[in-house]
């Protein structure tokens, strides 16, 4: 079998952290580009190249941080549900759509990706990721069964988290969220306790003389 040749290392403390990652790759070039992808993630630039078999890596990250006493998730943290809007020209990539993107405060066309974040009073780190893709990508539209809400893939995306070993205390998630009756069903069903954010006039069950609105409150 050739002895793997040895691959530029990565600036820094980072090579330490990089040679962790080095038996998912079987070319020196994807071991130099996994290093140069990091090295850009935390370089001050507005994009930052994209890299192949990232599910693998992301494993292989949260298995890090789940194993990492400084960094193991504990019932005391919480979960956080998001998603973020991107811009994106053409129409050809699978996710693309016109759609609302919060990030700029409008509808335009674009990818929205659904994201899942652990957090607590000392740090916070990136769980999964899945983008949403609109329903004009499937023969069937909405009613098709490839696809799925952001809500469906938000709560997809915690049951996953808990999966994956990843404990809190709680879901939380903006008013986009936190207004969707569905979306609160699914995560009670789950087992899931929530936190969620209402818009001021959406009511939601209470006992008769507790409040019901955000404003009552």
């Amino acid at each position: 079998m050739t002895a793997r040749r040895p691959c530029p290392p990565a600036p820094g403390p980072l090579e330490q952290y990089a040679v962790g990652f080095d038996d998912l790759f079987d070319s020196l070039a994807q071991r130099r580009g996994f290093r140069q992808y990091l090295t850009g993630l935390l370089a001050p630039r507005e994009r930052n190249k994209t890299l192949t078999c990232l599910e693998r890596i992301n494993t292989r990250r949260l298995e890090r941080l789940l194993d990492d006493p400084r960094t193991a998730p504990h019932a005391g943290g919480v979960l956080v549900i998001d998603d973020s809007g991107d811009r994106k020209d053409g129409t050809a990539t699978a996710n693309v759509g016109r759609q609302w993107l919060g990030r700029y405060g409008k509808t335009d066309n674009g990818v929205v990706t659904v994201t899942t974040l652990w957090a607590d009073e000392r740090l916070y780190y990136p769980l999964h990721a899945v983008p949403y893709t609109p329903a004009r990508h499937f023969p069937k539209g909405r009613s098709d069964p490839g696809f799925a809400t952001k809500l469906q893939i938000a709560a997809a995306l915690a049951r996953r988290a808990t999966e994956a070993g990843v404990y809190f205390r709680a879901v939380a998630a903006d008013c986009a969220y936190g207004d969707q009756d569905g979306f609160r069903g699914e995560l009670a069903t789950a087992g899931l306790p929530f936190v969620m954010a209402l818009k001021r006039h959406r009511g939601t069950w209470a006992y008769g003389p507790d409040a019901h609105t955000p404003v009552d409150a």
